[in-house]
């Protein structure tokens, strides 16, 4: 169990300080009142607010050509949804690199999308392996979320997750830069890894 597994679950030891756990409301409250600003790179995680590393030029290259990839291929199928959050339970409001999101007409004007509307979430990683493995990727699959993938831009490759429940995902595929993948949700929509995966040099994410 990681070090934010256990501080989610387990109550303050005595004399301890006493940790405070948002929930998704208060979470919002902070950026409404100006206590945290609108574009602080934050998530809540089991309650926990974190703060997300730098995006270096490799990731935001790779955020960049997946949403163009996925704009082009699935069209009005899916709401392509970089960077943005969604509410996975009144604990955890992630924000993942990108995700597909079912249509809708007002392409969530009125909500946060949730884990039914989530068909994929995309995680892309360069120092942050580790951390979007080890807690996201269960966070993610206990919520229900069908798939994700993992972009691990220093080997060159994305791991990619199916079947999910509440241990984790059942499935998991590693596919490698001369590889295709495809979400289980849209079949056709198959890409080359290469096309959206930069390893050359060094960057954090």
């Amino acid at each position: 169990m990681t070090e934010l597994n256990l501080l989610a679950s387990q109550p303050s030891p005595p004399n301890y300080p006493s940790l405070y756990r948002f929930d998704v409301r208060a979470y919002r409250q902070l950026a409404e009142t100006g206590v945290v600003a609108a574009d602080d790179r934050l998530e809540l995680i089991q309650g926990t607010i974190l703060r997300m590393s730098p995006i270096g030029t490799k990731h935001q290259a790779c955020v960049a050509l997946l949403n163009r990839l996925f704009v082009r291929q699935l069209g009005d199928r899916a709401v392509v949804w970089p960077q943005n959050a969604i509410e996975l339970s009144d604990r955890s409001q992630p924000q993942p690199d990108l995700a597909l999101l079912k249509p809708r007409e007002d392409f969530y004007s009125d909500r946060y999308p949730t884990p039914d509307d989530t068909v994929l979430v995309v995680e892309i990683a360069d120092s942050t392996v580790s951390f979007d493995r080890d807690v996201k990727m269960p966070l993610y699959a206990s919520a229900g979320i069908r798939e994700m993938w993992l972009v691990d831009l220093m080997r060159g490759c994305v791991e990619v997750y199916r079947e999910p429940s509440d241990v984790g995902y059942q499935m998991k595929r590693t596919a490698s830069l001369d590889a295709e993948i495809a979400p289980a949700t849209f079949p056709d929509c198959r890409l080359a890894v290469a096309e959206f995966v930069r390893v050359s040099g060094r960057s954090s994410s």
